[in-house]
This record gives structure tokens, C-alpha cells and sequence, in this order.
């Protein structure tokens, strides 16, 4: 059954200049794993943008927006072994939403070089 959706969608240059000009901010909101990635991409930004989106549609998916407890960097976006995104929790973060019973997450992400959006369906 399906529990809640989000979207959202974001400016690549907005978190170019988050990632540029904030000491901290990459690692506050990114995993390791997606810092790796974007990191490697060609277009790094245009997939750093596109994981904030999925991030921030996931809390509105929840219902709760961005909830006490969470971490952005805890929310991660990986590509499975067909190259398709998908998000898994991490840590307290895991943890604390363990409760909901969320039985699937289903990701899509988009980004253009100015663009970057992500959808977010949350299954219980």
C-alpha cells in the first residue's frame, strides 16, 4: 500500500554553491558512498543535485517533512547493479524510522545541467 509521495526539484548551481562555499556542508548531507560517486561523475553537481532532491522528496513522502533524529547523510542514494537509483537508510536514522514499517522505497531521479528532480514512493 502506498503510504506517501514526495517530489522535488532543485537548481544544480544552488548546490554547486552550497558544496563550494560551505565548509562541511557535502558530508553533512551526503554519504560517503554518494560523495565517492558524484565525485567520479563527469557532471558531479548535476548527481550531487539530483541525491538533495531525492532526499528532501523522501521527508515529504514521510509526511513529516525533515524529522528530529534524521540525517540528510543517512538518507542514501545508490545505483543498484542495472544503474538504478535507489535509497536506503543508514544509522539512527534507520533506526528511528524503523516504526513506520516502510516495507519499500522507490526512487527516480532526473537532472538536466541546470535541473535536478526526484520523485519519492514510500510503500508500507
Amino acid at each position: 500500500m502506498i503510504a506517501g509521495v514526495g517530489i522535488d526539484m532543485i537548481e544544480v548551481e544552488r548546490v554547486k554553491q552550497y558544496i563550494n562555499n560551505d565548509a562541511g556542508f557535502r558530508e553533512m548531507i551526503f554519504s560517503a558512498n554518494e560523495i565517492a560517486y558524484c565525485e567520479s561523475r563527469k557532471n558531479k553537481f548535476e548527481h550531487y543535485a539530483a541525491r538533495f532532491a531525492a532526499k528532501e522528496a523522501f521527508f515529504k513522502a514521510l509526511g513529516s517533512g525533515w524529522a528530529e533524529g534524521t540525517n540528510f547523510n543517512e538518507v542514501e542514494i545508490i545505483n543498484n547493479m542495472e544503474g538504478r537509483p535507489e535509497l536506503s537508510l543508514l544509522g539512527s536514522t534507520q533506526k528511528m524510522l524503523y516504526a513506520l514499517e516502510i516495507i519499500k522505497i522507490l526512487v527516480s531521479l532526473s537532472h538536466l545541467k541546470t535541473l535536478a528532480t526526484a520523485v519519492v514512493i514510500i510503500e508500507k
